[in-house]
């Protein structure tokens, strides 16, 4: 490999020394947010005239969300989601002595709240830690289960595949949630709260309420038929009937009830108390509103499927990049597999010193091929034999960059290559692998404090709005996480990796990434967006390092999400004119993920960055912020 070619930018450069990773907190739990464990009452579902709205969404009087702040540079911590309440969260759990991980799952459960069509208790995720006591980045595997009765053609009927919307909007989606169990981990392993702490200022939140921005809204309508099918979800979301006004102020008791129940007897309650009796009454027996015609299927969920479940810790990925080390998630995510392979294509060029049609075709080119074989050869490995070491191995990268031509784009789809061990220049491709639909509707949040902590966390219910089935009184949506699993097998060998299975964690895209510099964290970052996640990881990392952009600006740049498919998804702006001479073929779309990531400074500085625009835009924050 290559010495690195990373340089900081001017713009953001301040003196060079860089963070020091110390230890975490001492033993003893520093306070928890203002009024931790209070039990507060929540009021009405609605109050449209902008009553008491959560602090940072307009406030007591305001009837309007927040602006939104894209960009923070400061000291003591920072925090970025897409959300202004989970990223104000984040940073009052680390004003008061927590530490990067507590006020992940502080945001991540306001995230909960705000955003609950994108995350919340009833999804999973996967979680990447730098821990500066170890100097080591760790991982947890909060990924949802299928249930022990699920086969591989649980989708299937009368020989053929279910329609994937009736799939969706179904008890037979729901997987075994993992996000509980994963707050509950990584608490126990890095953290300096108590989960009840942690779950206090989203607590309040979904007690007070929060003010209806236009994403919500829009997310909000364009869901309607479907949450007006459940009433459940129709009382929460569509209060009288009617999508939630842009200003009105949303309250969800039932959560913060919810959330109290775990803060006093823990993820014990979901996994194997009386709320685990309520998610599987909810998913065999789907609460159908009289007269609809929608199809609706029971699940195959049982209390013994949720008792089983655990997180898994996994070895990170791990692959060097012009000297970087940059670690990502392990399969039954293929974000750090996928994203790793693409680095290694594109570190076999110097992509900085290409003009742009050449550096974005290697990008266009390393990410097809990358996919390629994610689709073939990844699943979860306690199923499938997934060769993680050889997909990431400098052999199979070179045999795979040969086939790049400079002056012509790669007849698409292209084929999967063989990572067996045994390279040759431009060896032809396997049988192709399949890939199954992927909701983007996921959510990322990067944090990081003073001890040199950094997490970087994608969690998900799947599609916008998971299953769109309420745990009646719980106020909380089940995932449809299930529909990632590949529906039937197209492969020409019969090998399909991804196929549905007892107890089987369904394929991701998810790939929250860190990145260090001589063993020191420089970057972290995420995105979410189904398979679209991994090209938007790609892209911002190869904007960051290899063509030097601003962190801000590697996230705000126009993106093309190249999946090994006939087209390119691009958003408008992309550079196409010279990328369409050599051969590729492109289709609009109005937005690609929805990036958050913190970059590690000189002198303890951090800069936090979320989306301008994208997803209503994001919401970045530090302690104490400075120029």
């Amino acid at each position: 490999m290559r010495t690195s070619t990373f340089t900081r930018p001017l713009a953001v450069v301040v003196a060079a020394v860089a963070l020091t990773a110390g230890a975490l907190p001492g033993s003893a739990a520093p306070p928890g947010p203002a009024g931790a464990g209070a039990d507060v009452d929540g009021g009405a579902s609605v109050d449209g005239r902008g009553g008491p709205g959560g602090p940072g969404r307009g406030g007591p009087g305001h009837g309007r969300p927040p602006a939104k702040v894209p960009v923070a540079v400061g000291t003591g911590g920072a925090v970025s989601t897409v959300d202004p309440d989970a990223t104000r969260v984040g940073l009052d759990v680390l004003r008061r002595g927590g530490n990067a991980v507590d006020a992940a799952v502080a945001a991540a459960a306001t995230l909960g709240v705000t955003e609950p069509y994108s995350a919340g208790i009833g999804g999973g995720g996967f979680f990447v830690v730098y821990d500066a006591a170890s100097r080591t980045v760790q991982t947890i595997d909060g990924r949802e289960t299928a249930p022990a009765a699920m086969g591989p053609d649980a989708f299937v009927e009368d020989g053929v595949a279910i329609p994937f919307e009736e799939a969706v909007a179904s008890g037979l989606s729901v997987g075994v949630p993992g996000t509980p169990a994963t707050w509950q981990a990584a608490l126990d392993t890095w953290g300096t709260l108590s989960l009840r702490d942690a779950l206090a200022g989203a607590t309040r939140v979904a007690e007070k309420g929060f003010v209806v921005d236009q994403t919500f809204a829009d997310q909000t309508e364009a869901n309607a038929d479907r949450f007006a099918d459940f009433p459940s979800t129709a009382a929460l979301f569509l209060p009288r009937g009617a999508v939630p006004r842009v200003g009105s102020v949303l309250r969800n008791p039932d959560l913060a009830r919810t959330y109290r129940l775990l803060a006093r007897q823990g993820v014990d309650a979901l996994y194997a108390g009386p709320l685990a009796q309520e998610i599987i009454d909810t998913v065999q027996a789907p609460p159908v509103a009289p007269g609809s015609t929608r199809v609706v299927r029971p699940g195959l969920l049982e209390t013994s499927d949720l008792a089983a479940y655990d997180v898994v810790p996994r070895e990170p990925t791990h692959v060097t990049y012009r000297g970087l080390d940059v670690y990502g998630m392990a399969p039954p995510s293929s974000g750090g597999s996928t994203v790793g392979e693409a680095l290694n294509i594109l570190e076999t060029v110097d992509v900085g010193t290409l003009d742009e049609t050449q550096a974005l075709h290697h990008y266009v080119e390393a990410a097809s091929l990358a996919f390629a074989d994610r689709n073939r050869w990844v699943g979860d490995p306690a199923f499938v034999d997934v060769p993680l070491a050889e997909l990431l191995s400098d052999g199979f990268a070179a045999e795979r960059a040969c086939l790049i031509d400079p002056a012509a784009a790669l007849p698409k789809p292209v084929t999967p290559g063989s990572p067996d061990g045994t390279y040759e220049p431009c060896a032809p491709g396997d049988d192709p692998g399949s890939e199954a639909p992927e909701g983007t509707s996921t959510t990322h949040l990067t944090t990081a404090d003073r001890w040199g902590n950094v997490v970087a966390y994608t969690l998900t219910i799947e599609s916008t709005g998971g299953s769109g089935i309420v745990v009646p009184g719980r106020g909380f949506l089940l995932n449809n996480e299930l529909t990632d699993f590949t529906f039937t097998d197209e492969t020409q060998d019969g090998v399909e990796p991804n196929l549905p299975g007892p107890g089987k964690r369904p394929r991701s895209s998810m790939a929250p990434t860190i990145v260090l510099q001589d063993g020191r964290p420089l970057l972290a970052l995420g995105s979410p967006g189904g398979s679209t996640i991994i090209t938007t990881v790609l892209q911002t990392l190869v904007n960051r390092i290899d063509l030097g952009m601003p962190l801000d600006e590697a996230v705000a740049a126009p993106r093309a999400t190249p999946r090994n498919g006939p087209s390119i998804q691009a958003e408008p702006g992309f550079p196409r004119t010279g990328l369409e001479a050599l051969g590729h073929v492109f289709a609009d779309t109005p937005e690609i993920g929805a990036a958050t990531a913190i970059e590690l400074l000189d002198r303890g500085k951090l800069l936090s960055v979320a989306e301008p625009e994208r997803r209503g835009g994001g919401s970045a924050g530090v302690v104490h912020p400075r120029r």
